[in-house]
């Protein structure tokens, strides 16, 4: 039986992947589809680490472009990370997965406080670990906690779930003729602004050595062949 590539991963969500179709809010469609998905992936004995975004609720970037100061609009994205994150958990808890909730922002009465060594152990005893409230500090995006905490963690992969089947050098949605890159550097995608990540995240991956792939959320099995060492999406490393 074909053994699983990779030992602990960290999937990053986006918020919008989250609201589904829709432009806002949380669809429990798509919730279901990702615990369905996260369960096979458990069952391969692979330990699962998920950032979550809060875009499909709030921005902070676009609250700073209307005015608003900075830190605060940030601090707001936060706690719509907050938010998602226990929407995940409730999902990923009825389809029979142990789950904790770990916030850079403390919250007591809802999650626990992010402490390095807690998420580790928790990875070893088979538990999935959501980490919410990003890096905890505005002007970082949560694409930087990631690769932050995916470095903490010592996890061998980052899985960028998005709703596009890989990196392309257009947005393939507006040019039909937009080329698929099956392999990237990290350089090239720091040079050529190709929008996997954010130039922090990305550096801070090429910096530890760890390796991106971005593939298709919407294609049920994709985070299983990405875990199993399957060719999607676009994998990016050295």
């Amino acid at each position: 039986m074909q053994k699983p590539k990779y030992k602990r991963v960290v999937l990053k969500l986006s918020g919008e992947a989250l609201a589904g179709s829709e432009s806002y809010g949380i669809d429990h469609k798509t919730l279901l589809s990702i615990g369905e998905q996260v369960v096979e992936v458990v069952k391969q004995g692979v330990q699962v680490a998920i950032v979550v975004g809060g875009g499909n609720i709030w921005r902070g970037v676009a609250g700073s472009a209307q005015g608003m100061d900075r830190a605060t609009a940030d601090y707001m994205g936060m706690l719509a990370t907050e938010i998602n994150a226990l929407a995940l958990q409730d999902a990923l808890e009825k389809q029979g997965l142990e789950v904790r909730v770990m916030t850079a922002i403390e919250m007591k009465e809802i999650a626990e406080p992010y402490i390095r060594r807690r998420a580790i152990r928790h990875l070893e005893n088979g538990r999935v670990v959501i980490f919410a409230a990003g890096t905890g500090n505005p002007y970082f995006s949560t694409d930087t906690a990631a690769a932050l905490r995916s470095a903490e963690i010592e996890a061998e992969v980052i899985l960028m779930a998005k709703k596009v089947d890989g990196v392309y050098d257009a947005d393939p949605l507006k040019n039909p003729n937009a080329v698929k890159f099956d392999h990237l550097d990290y350089i090239d995608v720091l040079n050529k602004g190709l929008g996997v990540m954010d130039s922090t995240a990305a550096s801070l991956c090429m910096d530890n050595g760890i390796p991106i792939i971005v593939f298709n959320l919407t294609c049920k099995g994709n985070i299983l062949k990405s875990v199993m060492g399957e060719s999607i999406g676009t994998y990016v490393g050295r």
